[in-house]
């Protein structure tokens, strides 16, 4: 769809604007945007002269939708032949999903492990259109650990340094001050390391822990000598709580916590990162999606295991952020995520958990996730209420009317 670029004002009217902090739609509001960011937000505003003024005849306008862990590289479930393909194709591959991920609704996007710097300043400069990328560059795997593709009776190893691979192997303290600070140099927004097993790598266990404690806190060092921080992929609960207590930032999956890990996330103030979704695809269509044997053998181990974890950190009020994870052409379904969760939990965390605390975690809190004076201009138009339903939001070719980048309108399906 043609982008269109207002260099003058953009006045919504008769608006249901949903606060995703209050978890609250307030009904016959207007809603003023000049440039990239909200101005105003009211019912007693005017539009001023010269302003687009838009309609929306009750419908909700809401918030651009943040997925905190989407691999926009992964056009393939077989990560291992990432590597052996060409940069310039797989560039495409990422270019055509981001432009699929805008159009679900998701303004913003975290990658933990593939994105580059290139693709990030693609969509910044408008070369493509896609969410705004906050890329962690190549996640950081000890040799036999998550990332490392080989297969057993491989020995060698590839250093891809471009971007189709999604990791890059490093051992030792030194090892992986230096990975780091490669990732760092490049612009990353955080460091991705993995503190498990994974379901997708051909080599280890889903219940191994990865990096010593003194490897792991050799990259927290760094990450936050620069201002950024670490998130870490991991399972089990003797996993989670290596990390947490590391100061590991962010748990990506998490399906196997217990009591002590929900401890920990409250005492640090963490970020949990579920992704349920891809468990589910992976145990229907995974193998469609090329992804081997071996793996779709240990998704069995956490598919079930993750919706109980959810539950619990729910219960317990540990900050819940919207993932999906999803590969290859599985990634259709990335908001099928808001489905599963909504089953057990309550739309508006639901919601919250792709918005506001989202935007927390990538430091963006006031900037993105609510349509508050000063935020972006990250905005959707959605028939009907996602607070009483979640699969308004399931159903974008239904019901996603408008989107909203900074201000400019990717997307109008109003009529």
């Amino acid at each position: 769809m043609t982008v269109v670029r207002f260099d003058s004002a953009v006045f919504f009217d008769n608006a249901a604007v949903l606060d995703t902090a209050s978890g609250v739609l307030a009904r016959g509001q207007r809603v003023l945007v000049r440039g990239e960011a909200i101005a105003a937000v009211g019912s007693d505003l005017e539009a001023p002269a010269g302003a687009r003024v838009i309609d929306l005849a009750g419908r909700t306008l809401m918030p651009g939708l943040i997925d905190c862990h989407a691999h926009v590289n992964a056009h393939t479930a077989d990560l291992a032949a990432l590597g052996d393909q060409s940069p310039a194709y797989v560039a495409l591959k990422a270019a055509e999903e981001m432009r699929a991920m805008l159009h679900r609704g998701f303004t913003t996007v975290r990658d933990p492990g593939g994105a580059d710097f290139g693709l990030h300043d693609a969509v910044a400069e408008g070369i493509v259109d896609g969410p705004r990328l906050y890329f962690g560059g190549k996640a950081l795997s000890q040799t036999g650990g998550h990332v490392d593709m080989r297969p057993r009776g491989r020995s060698v190893r590839d250093e891809h340094r471009c971007c189709p691979d999604l990791g890059v192997v490093c051992d030792g303290v030194d090892g992986v001050r230096k990975a780091a600070r490669e990732q760092l140099r490049t612009g990353a927004f955080h460091v991705k390391i993995m503190l498990s097993g994974g379901v997708a790598s051909p080599t280890d266990r889903v219940d191994s822990t990865q990096f010593s404690i003194e490897e792991i806190r050799a990259i927290v060092e760094e990450a936050e000598a620069a201002n950024r921080y670490v998130a870490g992929h991991a399972y089990t609960a003797r996993a989670i709580n290596r990390g947490l207590a590391a100061g590991v930032r962010s748990i990506e999956h998490g399906n196997l916590l217990d009591e002590t890990s929900i401890e920990l996330f409250l005492e640090h103030d963490a970020f949990l990162v579920p992704t349920l979704v891809t468990y589910q695809r992976m145990s229907v269509e995974g193998a469609e999606y090329g992804l081997p044997e071996v793996s779709l053998r240990k998704n069995t181990l956490v598919l079930d295991a993750g919706i109980r974890a959810l539950e619990a950190a729910h219960r317990a009020g540990v900050n819940l952020c919207y993932g999906s994870d999803l590969l290859g052409g599985m990634r259709r379904h990335q908001l099928e995520e808001f489905r599963i969760r909504g089953a057990v939990l309550p739309a508006a965390d639901v919601i919250r958990s792709a918005t506001v605390t989202a935007a927390r975690l990538l430091g963006e809190e006031g900037r993105l996730g609510r349509i508050i004076p000063g935020a972006l201009a990250d905005l959707l138009v959605v028939e009907g209420d996602p607070l009483e339903d979640l699969a308004v939001l399931t159903e974008p070719e239904a019901n996603l009317k408008l989107i909203m980048q900074g201000g400019e309108v990717k997307a109008d399906r109003l009529g």
